[in-house]
């Protein structure tokens, strides 16, 4: 069973709950880490290491936008956060990208879409040796050369 971390801002409380509840009736362990921080970078560093480090398999982030969320969870080495707004990019970040984390806006999309996303990128799985594998490799490749 893949073991997800969620967080979020205290703007997207709702959704969070909301997210919670479904990843439950997907069959998947999820575990809160919060959402009171009005720094939402607090709550992505702390997801975003839970997955990175191996504590998670995947989480989940959500802002006003999702961006911010987005661009703090990409700090943390080894975690790959998308922003996630619609079905196609939302699967794509996991087939062709093998992102780790997805982000999305609790004021940019509702909450069926919010529901649909998370189901879809739940199932989603990056396949290795296929035509993105250069590409993600070169990241990761980047990304070791880079960290200090």
């Amino acid at each position: 069973m893949k073991k997800v971390a969620v967080g979020c801002d205290p703007n997207a409380a709702d959704m969070k709950e909301l997210v919670k509840q479904e990843l439950a009736e997907l069959g998947y362990e999820c575990e809160d880490y919060g959402s009171d921080d009005p720094i939402y970078a607090n709550v992505a560093f702390k997801v975003a290491e839970a997955v990175a480090n191996g504590t998670h398999d995947r989480g989940i982030l959500i802002c006003g936008t999702g961006i911010g969320m987005c661009i703090a969870a990409n700090k943390v080495p080894g975690a790959y956060a998308a922003l996630c707004a619609d079905s196609y990019s939302t699967e794509r970040s996991r087939k062709s990208n093998n992102a780790n984390i997805m982000t999305m806006g609790a004021q940019t999309i509702g909450p069926q879409l919010a529901k649909t996303l998370v189901k879809v990128w739940m199932d989603a799985e990056y396949t290795p040796g296929g035509r993105s594998e250069p590409k993600i490799q070169r990241i990761y490749e980047y990304a070791k050369e880079h960290r200090t």
